[in-house]
């Protein structure tokens, strides 16, 4: 189906910058609270923001070169230099000035990998899909065979001590929804570092996964640099209840054969674009996303959409004949599936100004359509941002949402108290393709990436229009080294 006709047509825009809901729509109250001030900017400007990104399918088109034109962009491969220079192209066409900056980051090649479970009395054996988690090492080149022991927890591990040496441990669990990510992404994370240091010969983590047809989900896990590293892949969540179902009835022998190998890091790069503001140019609102993903799938949920989303936001400003108070940067960080690399780079180079980043937002939570704003800041923040909410109304997108802003790439930010804002997203079905071979242009819907990139046009131009800043929030009791995984709705 042509893009043109998945768009809203011109004068539904025109109803939804208004804050008009168009026939048969659901309404959406706007925020109750007292603003600061009675400000609200022309919704003429609106109009130059939220219709053209609603009626002109650019995101969309965008996000077809990405994922169709240049493909996965692991960091130091070969796509992700590839994405670096379109990127760089694409924010220079649209005007808007751009550059690079040097990151140094990891490079993990994934090799052949396939698994199966031996021929038992209790079966004649099946294939296992799967795919090796990302910074695995390989397996000996005839394989990895060994029993297979099953632990829900960290702690059930610990607490089955020497009997896991020279076992495959395999981390089951019960994801079921988005917000089961945040209960058990750390067995894929650190489940097979602390298989390893117990002595265990490898690891099989089930997919975090909210949907399956056979599809294994794939992700970094973390070894110690000086601890014992053990091959680890991620299987299918009905592989894992295969295991499941064999393990309560007798003993299961598993045969991997993994072939990943980390290579010297390699050079790589941010890329940075900017819109000068007119009155406080020293003052800046970052939007950003990550310009990687992983060697699987196209990246185009995780996160071609938040690329393509506030690289819009920055053409759309950018065509404004006036420009906004304040200094808009657009940040597309490398590296941040398999170390965040990226993120702490920008913090390095950019100490000197972060006290003058009065916000920051990362998009990194898909494709899905706008279904609110969250901000992370001090006192009076929903208040301040309220009389900006009306064009947001129609796209659904005018509630505050109860989850704080942030992101992996922002967290460098957090000790010098930046304020977090973003534009939340309908993230029901992220975990169904998320990591997988199926993250591809054709699971992203264009209105609502349409939709979701109006709301984040505009909101961030409210960010560096607004007479006022958001407060700054409480520091954080301890500066973060790393984020955690994505929360609930992200990775």
């Amino acid at each position: 189906m042509p893009v043109s006709s998945l768009l809203v047509s011109s004068s539904l825009a025109l109803q939804l910058v208004s804050g008009a809901a168009p026939a048969g729509a659901k309404p959406v109250s706007t925020p109750s609270a007292a603003p600061v001030k009675a400000y609200m900017p022309p919704l003429a400007t609106a109009e130059k923001l939220v219709g053209p990104a609603l009626t002109e399918g650019r995101a969309y088109a965008r996000l077809a070169e990405l994922t169709d034109g240049i493909g996965p962009r692991l960091s130091g491969s070969e796509g992700a230099a590839a994405a670096v220079q379109w990127a760089l192209r694409s924010f220079k066409a649209d005007g808007v000035k751009a550059w690079t900056e040097p990151v140094k980051v990891p490079r993990w090649v994934r090799g052949e990998e396939r698994g199966e479970v031996l021929a038992s009395p209790l079966t004649r054996g099946h294939p296992l899909h799967l795919l090796a988690l990302g910074g695995s090492p390989p397996t000996a080149p005839e394989g990895l065979t060994a029993e297979v022991v099953e632990v829900t927890s960290l702690e059930q591990l610990a607490a089955l001590g020497e009997s896991v040496k020279g076992k495959i441990v395999f981390f089951n669990h019960t994801m079921a929804v988005p917000a089961d990510y945040g209960r058990f992404a750390g067995l894929r994370g650190r489940g097979p570092a602390v298989a390893a240091k117990a002595g265990a010969a490898g690891a099989l983590v089930r997919s975090l996964a909210t949907a399956s047809l056979s599809t294994p989900h794939t992700g970094s896990t973390r070894f110690d640099d000086a601890g014992p590293r053990i091959p680890a892949a991620s299987i299918t969540t009905e592989n894992a209840e295969l295991l499941h179902r064999l393990l309560a009835k007798g003993a299961v022998r598993v045969k991997l054969v993994l072939g990943g190998s980390e290579l010297p890091d390699a050079d790589s790069h941010n890329v940075v674009a900017e819109i000068r503001g007119r009155e406080k140019p020293q003052e800046i609102v970052l939007i950003s996303a990550h310009l990687d993903s992983w060697d699987v799938g196209t990246g185009a949920h995780d996160d071609g959409a938040g690329v393509v989303m506030v690289m819009e936001a920055a053409r759309l400003i950018a065509k404004l004949p006036q420009a906004p108070r304040r200094t808009v940067r657009v940040v597309l960080y490398m590296n941040e599936e398999n170390g965040l690399a990226g993120g702490r780079a920008y913090a390095e180079a950019h100490a000197a100004e972060i006290p003058k980043h009065v916000a920051a937002m990362e998009m990194d939570s898909g494709g899905g359509r706008p279904v609110g704003v969250s901000l992370r800041a001090g006192a009076g923040g929903q208040a301040l941002l309220q009389p900006w909410m009306s064009p947001l109304v129609s796209l659904g997108a005018a509630a505050f949402s109860s989850r704080e802003a942030g992101g992996a790439d922002i967290s460098p930010l957090m000790p010098a108290r930046v304020p977090f804002f973003g534009v939340e997203v309908d993230a029901s079905r992220y975990f169904d393709v998320h990591h997988t071979h199926a993250d591809t242009l054709d699971k992203v819907d264009p209105q609502d990436l349409a939709r979701s990139t109006a709301a984040t046009a505009w909101v961030t131009y409210a960010m560096a229009e607004s007479p006022e800043t958001l407060a700054r929030p409480e520091a954080p009791a301890s500066a973060p080294v790393a984020a955690p995984p994505k929360a609930a709705t992200g990775h």
